[in-house]
């Protein structure tokens, strides 16, 4: 039974809610036994029974003294359901445990809660196309609302990766390969999350800041491979969004990952965890580590012997919480290393207090349960269906139009074939939920035109499940299938007007790899199957081809980008995919989304990043070392043009600002959204710098025949750098500054720095 008090005036000071949090830690910890403790640092999976609800008895076998957290990964009931076993589950806990300590409950946000009929966002790859900071808040005050109603306390995001090598499954997890740009989405995703100030309140729940670190990167682009990458380059281009998520967004919890470091796992690196987490960046939130990534430092590592091993380097490393699957956790050994002394209590204590105050922070302890009958009122109601829209629509990317093919000429078109293994498929991502409102590209267009006017046929598969055993659960669709599929296709397409191919990659082609005989990562970024055959047979119609790509991370098309005379790059659109898409074709919307990624012009031109060294300029025998689409690239159907770019002042000490203005005008006939970034460049430091930077953007509307000045303020942070002694500085010379709508075409100026 848990320890409660008579009445009011009898209530125990970390039952007090009017009692200063810091007040309510202190007095709960010096109750807590030790194994009460131990219990506050282990956030487990599901605890399922057999019918698929929480079970009391795998609660009491596996958290007789309390639980820290508790992850609904998917929540497979309606909602009032979800919301009703979250508070069978706090109470349960408040009721059958000493202390009555509640339970921090904890899911995936990352583009919309993971559930049955939430709101599905676009992937996070998509998002970061958008470059909106102002649609991240809306999109994830939404989805924190969505969350805490049911029960939640604490999302596994944002994912702060910077995605250096495309080849990984986990690309469309995060917002692209740029510092800034992450940095600045993050920030807002953040915010957004857990509102304003310190404590969060039933709207809003806790970040979770991930992966750290240097999991963007991999060797062999293999998730979980190592990331061999020396500490300057680690604190100049995988940490400043980790750095902004904890100094500017106040992030209260840090993930750490899976891969290793200087031949060290992240969960046993003091260096990341203590030295530059906790020192240099201030952070005082929890740390806990990724599935199972302690007991992989036994199985993966090999750098701890056992259990227990593992879980001593990892406490005294740093990581607060493990988070695990039971019965395989490991920190259930602290309380025999605390009691005999190897690990001392006061690591320990840390740790338990850190868990506590995140508790106590969120409201667990005073409000613990959720209204059941406000949660249909609230998750995915119209209000957040128009924000996935509005994302969608904002997500997808043009990256070629010629002879002005798109928007379509409704009045001239009377058939429509719409192709391809994406035309009527959900495209929603990794990591997300479901949706009763989704619509697939051909649902739009239907919706657009009218049945009668729209003819689909599929041309090709791209996966199939395997049969059980087999080492990995997907493969390719059988061939001869595919190509009985491809002439259909072409009879259908032959007797339309215009061809809208949809193709790309799946789920099953583009996610997180590494469990069971789960894959995701890719050896090559061709189009998979007989794609590429389509492409070919579409095009040998004479009819005009638009396509579509569906994808979560970069491909190269090399034959498709120069023979197919309009392409859409719209990532996986989320729950209203159709009618963006549609919205884009035919005009009602002017795409504006430009990409946070570069797309190389084949595998072999990995690494292929905009942000490159000045040595990574040597072109390769035969073919070119050029990219298939440069960072920040994106056309629209209007046209902008830039001018006057100016610095001033021209010259300003090592402390100072100046301000970067210059002057962008829509001189098309449409209105549109113009993404307009700013890039410095070091022309001469002690250390190697980076050909260019990206250090500002603004996305602004702009009416046919519009002006607008834009400013970006120039500060000591974008000059800065870590130098070879690994502190940050902003060193006397000259910086070029320069502006455009990508990374390539860009104008220049000048700016002084002395001393």
């Amino acid at each position: 039974m848990a320890l409660v008090a008579c009445s009011r005036s009898d209530k125990l000071i970390y039952q007090d809610e009017s009692a200063p949090v810091d007040d309510r830690v202190e007095d709960l910890l010096q109750r807590m036994t030790l194994e009460e403790k131990v219990a506050q640092t282990i956030f487990v999976w599901q605890m399922l029974g057999a019918e698929g609800a929480f079970s009391a008895d795998s609660a009491q076998k596996y958290a007789p003294h309390g639980l820290g957290g508790l992850h609904r990964r998917y929540l497979e009931h309606s909602h009032r359901e979800a919301a009703a076993e979250m508070n069978e589950i706090q109470r349960y806990f408040i009721e059958h445990t000493r202390l009555g300590i509640p339970v921090l409950m904890n899911t995936e946000g990352l583009h919309g809660v993971m559930g049955r009929n939430m709101t599905v966002f676009p992937a996070a790859i998509g998002l970061g196309s958008t470059w909106d900071q102002e649609l991240f808040t809306r999109i994830y005050s939404a989805v924190a609302l969505e969350a805490r109603c049911l029960g939640i306390h604490q999302f596994f995001s944002p994912n702060l990766d910077i995605v250096r090598d495309p080849r990984w499954g986990r690309t469309d997890e995060n917002f692209g390969e740029d510092p800034f740009l992450t940095s600045r989405l993050g920030v807002a995703f953040i915010k957004a999350v857990q509102g304003d100030g310190i404590l969060i309140d039933d709207r809003h729940v806790a970040a979770t800041a991930k992966h750290y670190a240097v999991h963007g990167q991999p060797v062999g682009g293999i998730n979980t491979a190592p990331g061999n990458i020396s500490r300057g380059e680690i604190l100049n281009y995988f940490l400043p969004p980790f750095e902004a998520a904890v100094r500017e967004a106040g992030v209260k919890l840090v993930m750490a990952t899976y891969n290793e470091v200087d031949g060290i796992p992240i969960p046993a690196h003091q260096w990341l965890l203590q030295d530059v987490l906790r020192n240099r960046f201030g952070f005082t939130g929890v740390t806990m580590s990724d599935y199972h990534s302690i007991t992989r430092m036994i199985s993966d590592h090999f750098t701890a012997a056992d259990r227990t091993d593992a879980a001593f380097k990892a406490m005294t490393s740093g990581v607060d919480v493990e988070l695990c699957e039971p019965p395989r956790y490991t920190y259930p050994t602290l309380v025999e290393q605390v009691r005999q002394g190897i690990i001392p209590e006061k690591i320990l204590d840390e740790s338990v207090t850190r868990i506590l105050r995140l508790k106590l922070e969120t409201g667990l302890f005073d409000d613990p349960y959720v209204d059941v009958e406000k949660v249909d009122e609230i998750i995915h109601n119209e209000h957040h269906r128009a924000i996935a829209l509005e994302a969608a629509r904002k997500s997808i990317v043009l990256l070629k139009n010629e002879n002005h093919i798109l928007p379509l000429d409704k009045e001239r078109i009377n058939t429509i074939a719409v192709i391809g293994p994406n035309a009527d498929t959900y495209q929603f991502g990794n990591y997300s939920g479901t949706s009763d409102r989704a619509t697939t590209v051909l649902d739009g267009l239907v919706t657009e035109f009218g049945a009668g006017r729209v003819r689909f046929a599929r041309g090709c598969h791209l996966t199939r499940k395997t049969a059980p055993g087999s080492p990995r659960d997907v493969e390719p669709w059988p061939r001869e299938d595919n190509l009985r599929l491809i002439e259909e296709a072409v009879r259908v397409a032959e007797t339309c007007d215009v061809i809208i191919l949809a193709i790309g990659s799946n789920t099953d082609l583009c996610r997180e790899a590494g469990w069971a005989n789960t894959t995701g990562d890719r050896s090559s970024l061709t189009l998979v199957g007989e794609q590429n055959e389509l492409v070919e047979a579409m095009l040998g119609t004479s009819r005009p081809v638009i396509v579509l790509l569906f994808n979560g991370r970069p491909l190269s098309f090399t034959r498709v980008k120069e023979k197919v005379p309009a392409i859409l790059e719209c990532w996986q659109p989320g729950e209203a995919t159709g009618t963006a898409v549609t919205d884009i074709l035919v005009g009602r919307i002017n795409p504006g989304g430009k990409l946070p990624i570069t797309f190389p012009a084949s595998v072999g031109h990995i690494p292929s990043y905009y942000n490159r060294k000045p040595t990574a300029r040597v072109r390769y025998l035969i073919d070119t070392r050029e990219y298939l689409y440069p960072f920040g690239y994106g056309l629209s159907y209007t046209r902008y043009e830039y001018t006057d770019l100016k610095v001033e002042p021209a010259s300003i000490k090592t402390g100072e600002k100046a301000m970067a203005e210059l002057t962008v005008s829509n001189t098309g006939k449409m209105k549109g959204e113009e993404i307009v970034q700013l890039y410095i460049r070091d022309q001469v430091s002690s250390v190697t710098r980076p050909v260019k930077e990206l250090k500002g953007f603004q996305r602004i509307s702009l009416e046919s025949g519009e002006s607008k000045t834009v400013q970006f303020e120039v500060t000591p942070d974008k000059l800065g750098f870590y130098n070879r002694e690994l502190e940050k500085v902003v060193e006397p010379g000259e910086f070029l500054i320069m502006a455009g709508p990508n990374s390539v075409e860009l104008d220049t100026a000048i700016l002084s720095v002395t001393d």
